[in-house]
């Protein structure tokens, strides 16, 4: 290596890499610089926050600045919750008091509401389950059945990765409607994916830990704020007092072994190509760039990452001349309108004078594979009509812009049999790295499992260079 050894083996002023300035790399870069290495993040877009951005928007509603798509996160993803705090962000994204979901029957216009209280697990949930009132009392004795049974899965086993969810509960008695109104409205929201194309092992993931780990473990948070704020303005202020080094708009071409360690060949615009001298690096990129930039035998079977498919979300952004939701936001069921939250504010809208007596809503439509690619017109006549059957006060409001954002390769797809495609953090070279919410972190395509990809990368990396177990960054709970 090009540092001096310490006698306990570790080294003097260790240089690392970390290619993909999302929130994978972002956590890797800070805890590896948190430990005392000299760290360069490399990021090939000119910004931070790889699929969490904002950006401007200046249309017929006046100036915005627009989230690429809703994220939220739960008060059990401990990992992101200390990101958040690392980079002084949490007072931006706040967590409810007490999970409380309104979910609006569109067929029977009826709304009902999935909260919990203070008593124990599962009773946390009990009175609310047994007067929501989009599922028969039949169908809402066989929930607590099957939930009781879920509680009994331990989501690691590798079995249960190869089972997609949907038989799963057809099996534990579970009606189409059911699955509609409570199973696929949290699992499509959570994995990307309905639940007969999601495997049994990720769902038993989310609903065991989020539902039934601790009575406050569903309570959902998001950021107040345009995400850009959160993930890459106050991401690179906590990275630069850290003293890591951002590359933006530089991208790795090659990651090589040299005699003395690691070689990262980037090239940046205006500055040419550059050779990066590293002891360790890590590659926080999706599966593809990272297959790409592997070297030969690092992994038993590189092409494998290539076996992991992707999974698109769709955003479609209204912004009306009045406003027409009172509430945050809510949930939806007999209806192609999956989730709508409230945008007023954390665009700017609110505060100017183009949008004075606006609202500006954003729905949200994961595992929207039959849609992804609809010209906007298309969606425009499908969707506002719908949103007016949802929300009488939309009626007769003017529509003031509309406007769609696609992310094709949003996650990973959480098909049965993925979690024996998902590579752990550690790779057949020493020095070299894995991270992103597509490894091996048992978590969905999340925020959560993007920053625990990117703990367990620093933990590996610093342990190879020898850093003692009291020094290594701390995994969540």
């Amino acid at each position: 290596m090009t540092s001096a050894a310490r006698p306990s083996g570790r080294p003097e002023g260790a240089a690392a890499v970390v290619i993909g300035g999302g929130l994978a790399g972002t956590t890797a870069a800070l805890a590896l610089a948190d430990a005392g290495l000299r760290v360069t993040l490399v990021e090939g877009r000119p910004r931070l926050g790889g699929l969490v951005f904002s950006f401007r928007r200046d249309g017929a509603a006046g100036e915005l600045t627009v989230d690429n798509g809703q994220h939220v996160y739960l008060r059990c993803c401990t990992a992101y919750t200390d990101f958040l705090k690392r980079i002084d962000a949490e007072r931006l994204a706040p967590l409810q008091d007490r999970m409380d979901v309104p979910v609006l029957d569109a067929d029977r216009m009826r709304l009902g509401r999935l909260r919990r209280t203070a008593l124990p697990v599962p009773l946390h949930l009990a009175r609310s389950l047994a007067t929501y009132p989009h599922l028969s009392p039949a169908e809402r004795a066989g929930v607590v059945r099957a939930t009781l049974a879920l509680k009994g899965l331990d989501p690691a086993d590798p079995a249960l990765d190869g089972v997609d969810f949907g038989s799963w509960l057809r099996r534990h008695g579970q009606s189409s409607r059911a699955v509609e109104a409570l199973w696929d409205l949290v699992g499509i929201a959570t994995l990307n994916a309905t639940a007969d194309d999601a495997s049994m092992g990720l769902a038993a993931k989310v609903f065991k830990t989020g539902l039934l780990s601790a009575p406050g473990a569903a309570d959902i948070g998001w950021a107040r704020v345009p995400l850009g704020e959160v993930h890459d303005t106050l991401a690179r202020k906590a990275l630069e007092k850290a003293g890591v080094r951002i590359a933006l708009r530089t991208r790795a071409e090659a990651v090589s072994r040299t005699d003395d360690g690691w070689q990262v060949s980037v090239v940046n615009g205006p500055h040419g190509r550059e050779r990066l001298a590293a002891d360790t690096v890590v590659l926080a990129v999706p599966q593809r760039e990272t297959h790409g930039l592997l070297p030969d035998g690092a992994l038993a079977d590189r092409d494998r990452l290539l076996e992991i498919g992707t999974a698109p979300i769709l955003n479609l952004h209204v912004v009306y001349d009045r406003k027409v939701l009172r509430r945050p936001f809510f949930a939806a069921v007999g209806s192609p309108v999956q989730w709508v939250f409230d945008r007023t504010h954390a665009s700017g809208l609110a505060g100017s004078a183009e949008g004075a007596g606006g609202q500006y809503l954003a729905v949200s439509q994961s595992a929207a594979q039959a849609e992804i690619d609809d010209p906007v017109a298309k969606l425009r006549a499908r969707y506002l009509p719908e949103l007016e059957r949802l929300l009488p006060a939309a009626r007769g409001a003017r529509v003031r812009d509309f406007f769609v954002t696609r992310e094709r390769t949003a996650t990973f797809a959480p098909a049965p049999g993925v979690g024996r495609l998902r590579p752990a953090a550690r790779t057949r070279n020493p020095g070299l790295y894995l991270a992103g919410a597509w490894t091996a972190t048992g978590w969905p395509a999340t925020m959560e499992s993007a920053v625990r990809s990117g703990t367990a990368a620093a933990r590996e990396a610093l342990t190879e260079l020898g850093f003692p177990q009291g020094q290594l960054p701390q995994e969540a709970a």
